[in-house]
């Protein structure tokens, strides 16, 4: 069934998804040797609630991190359910202001690894642990701001709707990051100059690219589906611009070329790849591929050429659909609409019926097999 809760934050403005932990373990076991001697920093995670900072301070030793800062946005609906703000003055934690967890050491009182207790001591610490914010702990405000300069590496799930101006903030700032976001971030005009560019990438990344995450909000799954106080969002992928070993596995090809399996556009010197799967390995030229294809990119293996949207379409030469072709397209039952205007990515399949390509990354093989075209 189509996936609502995303189109629902997207028109909402719900943004509150908090990511599980064994999830964020995953994830993070991909960079160990990134973190040694780093300065941390969760800019979108309330220090008393967020897996993000439970993970860092039960794994800050481990990793060797030099300091950890977490900051929360005083809007979110669950700051503050589990604890007061400090055990001696039994102040209750605000929903007025955000909160801010700045520490460079966590002490282990067994000696063998952070404990729950370990963690819970720190947070109620006075001088070790939470303090308030001036302001409201958005990530954008001027304090959050200095906090962030002062960091080496981002790790957080940033509100789906503010994506695009928080990965232009790391960007500004010239941070390390590993954030969670929604695949179709992948063509977001703001975002895949970046992905083309080589400055972010796509993390190991969720199982199917579907997650499960804590959340406010109802949950529309159906019940194959369902699992008890969480929400299943499918399109969720880890960003990144810390290497790992997936970003240079080659993508296994085993299909050869042949024009009958494999159209050429109408209006673009290229072919057509309907799946990842089926690129072939011994094609020479530019090919269209679903962006899904992201997922499996490698920059030794693939160059990216460009993508089917309205400001990367001059620049990758793909032409007017032709009036011609519209014409067929529309004889034969074609409902879309598409003028002779447009750019798309157009092509006969073989059995000679006009078609419309869908969202497609044009890239080429950097080293084909020999014998191809």
């Amino acid at each position: 069934m189509p996936n609502k809760k995303l189109s629902k934050a997207k028109t909402a403005k719900k943004d509150e998804f908090y990511t599980r932990y064994e999830d964020i373990q995953a994830e993070l076991n991909n960079y160990e040797e990134h973190f040694k001697g780093k300065t941390v920093m969760c800019n979108c995670d309330d220090p008393y609630e967020s897996n993000f900072s439970k993970f860092f301070l039960k794994n800050f030793n481990y990793l060797g991190l030099k300091r950890l800062i977490c900051t929360s946005y005083s809007g979110s609906p669950v700051i503050g359910k589990q604890l007061t703000l400090f055990d001696d003055l039994e102040e209750l934690v605000t929903t007025k202001n955000g909160y801010v967890m700045d520490i460079t050491e966590v002490p282990m009182e067994n000696g063998r690894g952070v404990s729950d207790n370990d963690i819970d001591r720190l947070l109620k610490s006075k001088k070790k642990g939470v303090k308030k914010l001036k302001g409201s702990g958005d990530f954008r405000s001027e304090e959050c701001v200095e906090y962030l300069k002062q960091s080496d590496i981002v790790v957080t799930n940033p509100p789906f709707s503010q994506f695009k101006e928080y990965v232009a903030q790391l960007m500004e700032y010239n941070k390390k990051f590993v954030i969670i976001g929604n695949q179709n971030a992948v063509t977001y005009k703001e975002i895949f100059p970046l992905f083309k560019d080589n400055k972010l990438w796509i993390g190991k990344g969720f199982k199917g690219n579907v997650a499960f995450f804590e959340s406010p909000y109802q949950d529309y799954a159906v019940s194959s589906q369902h699992k008890d106080g969480l929400i299943r969002v499918s399109g969720v992928m880890w960003f990144t611009n810390l290497d790992l070993n997936k970003r240079h596995e080659n993508l296994i090809l085993y299909r050869r070329y042949n024009p009958d399996d494999y159209p050429k556009y109408v209006n673009f010197d290229g072919i057509d790849v309907n799946l990842t799967s089926e690129i072939p390995c011994d094609y020479e030229g530019v090919m269209g591929v679903p962006k899904t294809f992201m997922d499996k990119y490698n920059p030794d293996q693939f160059e990216i050429i460009g993508y089917e949207r309205e400001d990367e379409i001059t620049k990758a030469g793909i032409r007017n659909i032709p009036e011609d072709f519209l014409e067929t397209y529309r004889k034969q039952g074609g409902t879309g609409h598409y003028t002779k205007g447009m750019k798309n990515l157009c092509y006969y399949d073989n059995t000679g019926k006009a078609k419309i390509a869908f969202a497609r990354i044009l890239i080429r093989n950097k080293n084909p097999e020999k014998g191809g075209l």
